[in-house]
C-alpha cells in the first residue's frame, strides 16, 4: 500500500469516528421516542419527543450566561407553548409532565454520574477496536446563592448545529461569513438559521474559557498557563475584535434591509435577525470582560493555592496511644477515657422531642416532589408460578373416598394399610395429614363454605403401629354439617 493511500485511510477513519460520535450524541433523543409508548400516565404517542428535546437544548443554550444558566422552571415555561402545539386537545397538566419527563431524561436523572455512554468502533494499528464514548447533554450546577441551574454541554450544542469536535473559532468565522452572504442575497430565512448557529458557537467559545477558569480555581497546576492559556486568550481577544467588526456590519445591513423592505414577512424575519445578532454582540462583550479578568484570576489562585499549604492536622494512633494504655489501667481509671472516646466516635444524638423552632420548620417544609427524585420504574419480568401442590387430583379423589366414613368409624392404621394396597404414590401420606388436621376440625369454616360433612378425629389412647408414621391411632369418622340457612328455615317453620 502506498503512503498516500495510508494517509487517506487514516483521514477516512478519523472522519468516521467523528460521525459515529455525532450519531451517539443523538441516540438519547431517539431513545425518547422509542420509550414514550411505555409511559403509563399518558398516551404519549402523539408527542414528538426528539423535537421537544432539541427545543429544550435550544432554550437552555440561549439562556446560558458565562456564570449562570437556565432555571428548571424557566425552561419548562418556555417548552409549554411548543408542546401544546403538538397536542392542543390534552390538558396543561399533561404538557407540564411531558416537559419534566423530557428534561429529566436529557439530564439522565436516576443514574450515578448522570451521563450517557455509547460504544463505537475505530480502526487503528491493532485492527478494529471497540471504544466507549462518555458524554452529557444537560448538566446541573449550583450557583453561589445555592440555586441549581442548567447548562448545555459541548456535545449538546454540537447536536444543535449538526457537527462534533469542530474548532470553535473557525466555525464561528465560517458562520459569520455565511450569515453575511445570506443577508446580502436577501435569503433571510436561511440567514436566521445561520445566525442561530453563530450564536451557539459563541456560547460554546465562552464555555471553553469558563472550563479553563474553573479548572484553575480547583488546581492551578492542571492548566497550562505558560503557553496554552495565553495563546487561547490572545486568539480569543483577536477573535472578539474581528467578530465585533463583522457583527456590527451585519447588524447594519440587517437594519437597513428591515427598514427598506415593504414585505411584512421579510420585515419580521429581519427584526428577528436583529435580535439574534444583538444577542451575539452582548455575549461577546461579556466574554471580553471575562478575558480581561482571566489573568487576575490566575494570579489570585496561584497565590492562594501556593501559600495556603497543606492542612496541618495531628494524627492519633488509636491502637498505640489509646487502646493499649487503656487496657493497662485499672477498671475505675479506664472508664473515663473509654466514655470520652465513645461519645466522640458515636456522633450527635438526635433529641427525642425536637425544639419548637425546628418542629415548626419541619411542619412547614413542603413535601418533596417524588417524580423528580426517581427515574422511570422498569416493568418487572414475571415468571410463571411454579406448581406447589405435591399431590395430584387422582390422589385427592382417592383420599376422599377412603375418608368418607358416614356410618362406622375406622382406625387410622387400617386406612393407611388400605392406602398402601392401592399403590398410589403419596396416598398414605395425604391420608395421615388429613387425619391429623381432622383432630381439630374447622367446623365453623365448613359451615360458612356450605360443606355437607366434615372429617372428625378422636384419640382414645391407642398407639399407632405403623412402619412409616407414629403417634396415636386415631378414630376417624365424618359428621354432617347443618347449614345456617336450613337452621333459620326450621326456626321460622
Amino acid at each position: 500500500m502506498r503512503d498516500d493511500e495510508t494517509g487517506l485511510t487514516g483521514l477516512a477513519d478519523e472522519g468516521l469516528t467523528r460521525r459515529l460520535k455525532a450519531l451517539a450524541c443523538t441516540a438519547p433523543l431517539h431513545d425518547l421516542d422509542a420509550r414514550k409508548a411505555k409511559l403509563d400516565w399518558a398516551d404519549a404517542t402523539i408527542y414528538q419527543m426528539a423535537e421537544i428535546a432539541l427545543h429544550t437544548i435550544d432554550q437552555v443554550t440561549i439562556a446560558m450566561d458565562f456564570d449562570t444558566g437556565a432555571g428548571h422552571d424557566e425552561v419548562i415555561d418556555r417548552l409549554l407553548p411548543f408542546i401544546a402545539q403538538q397536542a392542543p386537545s390534552r390538558m396543561p397538566e399533561e404538557h407540564v409532565r411531558v416537559a419534566k419527563w423530557v428534561l429529566d431524561n436529557l439530564i439522565n436523572v436516576g443514574t450515578t454520574d448522570r451521563g450517557f455512554r455509547r460504544v463505537y468502533g475505530s480502526i487503528g494499528p491493532g485492527g478494529y477496536q471497540r471504544r466507549q464514548f462518555d458524554f452529557k447533554l444537560l448538566v446541573e450546577l449550583a450557583a453561589r446563592d445555592g440555586e441549581v441551574y442548567l447548562r448545555a454541554t459541548d456535545e449538546a450544542i454540537n447536536v444543535l448545529v449538526g457537527a462534533l469536535d469542530t474548532d470553535v473559532e473557525s466555525a464561528q468565522i465560517a458562520a459569520e461569513v455565511k450569515l453575511e452572504n445570506l443577508i446580502n442575497r436577501g435569503r433571510l430565512a436561511d440567514a436566521k438559521l445561520a445566525a442561530e448557529q453563530a450564536r451557539y458557537r459563541t456560547v460554546q467559545y465562552g464555555e471553553t474559557l469558563r472550563a479553563k477558569l474553573d479548572a484553575t480555581r480547583r488546581d492551578v497546576r492542571s492548566v497550562d498557563w505558560e503557553r496554552e492559556v495565553p495563546e487561547l486568550l490572545d486568539s480569543a481577544l483577536s477573535h472578539i475584535e474581528a467578530r465585533f467588526r463583522a457583527e456590527n456590519a451585519i447588524l447594519k445591513n440587517i437594519t437597513t434591509a428591515r427598514d427598506e423592505t415593504e414585505d411584512l414577512d421579510k420585515k419580521r424575519r429581519a427584526a428577528e435577525l436583529v435580535d439574534i445578532v444583538g444577542d451575539c454582540i452582548r455575549r461577546h462583550t461579556r466574554l471580553q470582560s471575562r478575558l480581561a479578568d482571566a489573568g487576575a484570576v490566575f494570579r489570585a489562585e496561584q497565590d492562594r493555592q501556593q501559600f495556603s499549604g497543606p492542612p496541618q492536622r495531628a494524627t492519633l494512633d488509636l491502637f498505640g496511644q489509646l487502646l493499649v494504655p487503656t487496657l493497662g489501667l485499672p477498671l475505675a481509671d479506664a472508664v473515663a477515657p473509654a466514655e470520652h472516646f465513645f461519645h466522640a466516635a458515636a456522633g450527635i444524638t438526635a433529641p427525642v422531642v425536637p425544639s419548637l423552632s425546628s418542629l415548626v420548620s419541619l411542619l412547614l417544609r413542603p413535601a418533596p416532589e417524588r417524580d423528580q427524585l426517581v427515574g422511570e420504574i422498569p416493568e418487572p419480568e414475571l415468571m410463571p408460578a411454579e406448581v406447589t401442590d405435591k399431590f395430584g387430583d387422582d390422589v385427592w379423589r382417592a383420599a376422599d373416598e377412603l375418608l368418607d366414613l358416614p356410618d362406622v368409624p375406622r382406625r387410622l392404621s387400617g386406612l393407611l394399610e388400605e392406602a398402601r394396597r392401592s399403590r398410589q404414590p403419596g396416598l398414605a401420606t395425604l391420608v395421615a395429614l388429613r387425619a391429623v388436621h381432622a383432630y381439630s376440625p374447622g367446623v365453623g369454616a365448613a359451615r360458612r363454605q356450605g360443606d355437607r360433612q366434615v372429617l372428625l378425629a378422636v384419640d382414645d389412647g391407642t398407639l399407632l403401629d405403623d412402619p412409616e408414621f407414629g403417634g396415636a391411632d386415631l378414630l376417624l369418622s365424618t359428621a354432617a354439617v347443618e347449614r345456617a340457612g336450613e337452621e333459620e328455615n326450621e326456626e321460622v317453620a
